[in-house]
């Protein structure tokens, strides 16, 4: 009362979830934020126009729940993906993240195991305790990297119930080849998640784990939105899996989870889904543009597929993220010892970054 909150000390939270922190990347107003992964082209005019007509017309029936199974819009993703995938393969919702929560609603637990090769994304052990799951982090190559081989017998060991794969990996870039998630699952009996958040970004002669689906019923892959679409903010992520593996999601769902208005504007950008992808093609050649320099300036960048590169060579990533910051450009430290990760943004934020970190004398 009196507008005074209680600790939380003082609540019966559950006892697993005590002296944890949230999810939490900082946000600063700056010129030039290149520290979430965030598409930073906005969405072009014509098409922004047509995806709010879409939106005016879901709004004449706001009064009415939406549709609970979305079918349009799973048979939109159906197409945008191919590899003769039918509505019945696909699931969305709001942000992969919600996607990857459900997975572990119906395959993890209390009592139950999530892995995933360390370091990667780090929602993945957040949503694992949500659910009371044990998080086993494996471990990769000094460079990040895995072989089918080594991820085979650490998955083995481990015995988990739910395997997740990211794939370009968050937050290093690294690439995962198929042959390292088919190995994964040959060694598995719990269902494996390949994530697939920055696929768009990889080499277009690249295939995609969703040409590994057929006949394996325990594997999904999962995308989102927020990336090459530059849909950050309306939090749509979805995945592809058998039937079976679907029909599980609906038991954890919760009912009328999609919005119309989430619906309609997901449509409209899959309408326009050749406009939107145009973008990567500029955001890819940045970041190879950014990796060729901060090679130039004594950097240590990591091979990476999606639209953001570590690098190394920093020997005060807390010092130079500040200096960056004074300089109005906001990158991120995500606590890899001697590292930095910055978001391949449009040509002039990613000169504004090389132009300030280049006055700056942070090399190890």
């Amino acid at each position: 009362m009196g507008g005074v909150s209680s600790p939380l000390d003082e609540l019966p939270l559950r006892d697993d979830l005590r002296g944890m922190s949230p999810y939490g990347a900082p946000q600063e107003s700056v010129p030039i934020a290149l520290n979430v992964n965030e598409n930073t082209h906005p969405v072009p005019e014509d098409v922004a126009d047509d995806i709010l007509d879409g939106i005016a017309v879901a709004l004449q029936e706001v009064n009415r729940y939406p549709d609970r199974e979305f079918v349009a819009l799973r048979e939109a993703f159906a197409d945008y993906l191919g590899q003769g995938l039918r509505r019945e393969n696909l699931w969305a919702a709001n942000g992969s993240n919600e996607v990857l929560q459900q997975v572990l609603q119906a395959f993890g637990g209390p009592g139950r195991t999530v892995f995933g090769f360390g370091p990667t994304y780090s929602m993945y052990p957040l949503l694992a305790r949500g659910v009371g799951s044990d998080w086993i982090a494996g471990e990769r190559a000094h460079d990040f990297t895995l072989t089918p081989e080594s991820a085979a017998r650490q998955v083995a060991d481990a015995d988990p119930d739910v395997v997740f794969l990211c794939a370009p990996n968050n937050p290093t870039g690294t690439p995962m080849p198929l042959e390292v998630i088919e190995a994964v699952y040959d060694a598995c009996r719990g269902v494996v998640v390949v994530d697939e958040a920055y696929q768009e970004f990889a080499p277009h002669d690249q295939p995609s784990a969703v040409t590994l689906l057929h006949e394996r019923p325990r594997l999904a892959v999962s995308r989102t939105m927020s990336k090459a679409f530059a849909f950050a903010g309306a939090r749509v992520g979805y995945l592809a899996a058998s039937p079976a593996f679907t029909d599980a999601l609906r038991l954890v769902r919760l009912p009328y989870h999609l919005s119309a208005l989430t619906q309609a504007a997901a449509l409209g950008a899959l309408r326009h889904a050749d406009t939107m992808l145009a973008m990567v093609d500029d955001i890819v050649a940045q970041r190879d543009r950014m990796g060729a320099t901060l090679s130039a300036l004594g950097y240590e960048p990591y091979e990476s597929w999606s639209n953001f590169i570590l690098f190394g060579g920093v020997d005060d990533p807390q010092r130079t993220w500040r200096a960056l910051l004074e300089r109005g450009v906001l990158v991120r430290d995500v606590g890899l010892a001697g590292t930095l990760r910055v978001t391949a943004g449009t040509e002039e934020e990613t000169t504004a970054f090389l132009e300030q970190l280049a006055s700056i004398d942070s090399h190890s």
